[in-house]
């Protein structure tokens, strides 16, 4: 029996669209691959850092405003996280203040001062997020500016060989637009990332801008004013001591009918 023929290689594919598309074309390939292995890196950290603070979150939740001082609440909470520093920021400005040579309202120095404790951590979960946009943004128009150096190489070998006919313009062409698939293949994880990433961000500063006003009530009421324990995050309900001096309140009583 006669041997099949053996099977010829390809000889159009991305290898192939590399040997041939010289230096622009392997410049643009490793262009989009870093993108690409940066992108992941920065999905998977800044998940990292949001789980963590979200974690944190349900701690502050279960057990933080059980605790019988502000100080002793601030020991329950990991060291450098998020919470933390609000806590430990807001006990820095409640002895700063006492200290101040012109002061201010205990109201506004308390509030500026858990704005800005607040905004630097909105400032470290946004970082990374600017690289993710610039890729989803431009990886198309760096692998099409690598399809458009291909074809152009192809047209030019073409035109020297002089064979014009389709199955010589379509192989070198098709093969250009390998850069412009690659392209969208590092922009679409980078752009959903982006997008998903920004909504976590979202979610965990309204959680932290609700411990940040519990907190400031907490402290304008020298510990009476507390959030619900254990109610959903950002819940207005607050448990507070009577005012000094209030008569205690009279149960209300249920008229009888006579018969």
């Amino acid at each position: 029996m006669q041997a099949a023929p053996a099977a010829t290689a390809n000889p159009y594919g991305l290898i192939p669209a590399l040997q041939q598309g010289g230096i622009i074309a392997i410049s643009v390939f490793s262009i989009l691959v870093l993108m690409s292995i940066f992108s992941f890196y920065i999905l998977f950290t800044k998940l990292m850092q949001q789980q963590k603070i979200i974690a944190q979150g349900r701690k502050v939740r279960s057990s933080f405003w059980n605790s019988a001082n502000l100080r002793e609440a601030a020991q329950k909470l990991e060291a450098r996280s998020a919470y933390r520093s609000i806590v430990d920021d807001a006990l820095i400005a409640q002895d700063q203040h006492s200290k101040l040579t012109d002061p201010i309202d205990q109201h506004d120095w308390m509030a500026n001062s858990l704005a800005r404790s607040q905004g630097a951590i909105s400032s470290r979960l946004g970082e990374g997020l600017a690289f993710l946009a610039t890729v989803g943004s431009t990886a198309p128009f760096i692998g099409l500016f690598g399809t458009v150096v291909g074809i152009y190489r192809a047209l030019i070998r073409i035109g020297a060989s002089g064979q014009a006919s389709i199955d010589a313009v379509a192989g070198p062409v098709g093969e250009a637009l390998i850069m412009t698939a690659l392209g969208l293949v590092v922009a679409v994880p980078a752009v959903l990332a982006y997008n998903w990433l920004v909504r976590r961000n979202k979610s965990i500063m309204e959680d932290l801008a609700a411990f940040t006003n519990d907190l400031h009530g907490y402290l304008m009421s020298d510990g009476a004013v507390k959030p619900r324990v254990g109610g959903a995050p950002g819940s207005a309900a607050r448990t507070s001591a009577p005012a000094r001096g209030a008569a205690p309140s009279e149960p209300v009583r249920t008229p009888t009918t006579a018969q």
